[in-house]
């Protein structure tokens, strides 16, 4: 499966909007487009996942490394557009309580 990733920056926020899977094959892209943000570190990320059917652990994995660098610069990860079968991956593995997390697509 593919992935398509747009980003977009708007006053203090870069706004990553996706469609397709997020997985082992396509996380590298995402990754591509995250690290130079993680590491400036000057802006808040809001990711909305809308038209994302499907994130496996490597995809989780980019959001935990990404919160982690996002933290120490005192910047949020907010993820939007959840599915319920993708929030419920965020309930399981704990990342609901660490991020912000919002079902719909509009800003918290």
């Amino acid at each position: 499966m593919n992935i398509n990733i747009n980003t977009e920056e708007k006053n203090e926020e870069y706004i990553i909007t996706m469609s397709g899977e997020l997985d082992v094959y396509t996380a590298p892209e995402l990754q591509e487009v995250l690290n130079p943000i993680r590491q400036d570190g000057s802006h808040h990320v809001k990711i909305d996942l809308t038209d994302v059917s499907y994130i496996d652990s490597t995809g989780l994995g980019i959001f935990v490394g990404t919160l982690k660098d996002l933290n120490k610069h005192n910047r949020e990860l907010r993820v939007t557009g959840v599915s319920d079968r993708i929030l419920r991956l965020f309930e399981i593995t704990g990342l609901r309580d660490l991020m912000h997390i919002n079902e719909s697509s509009e800003v918290e």
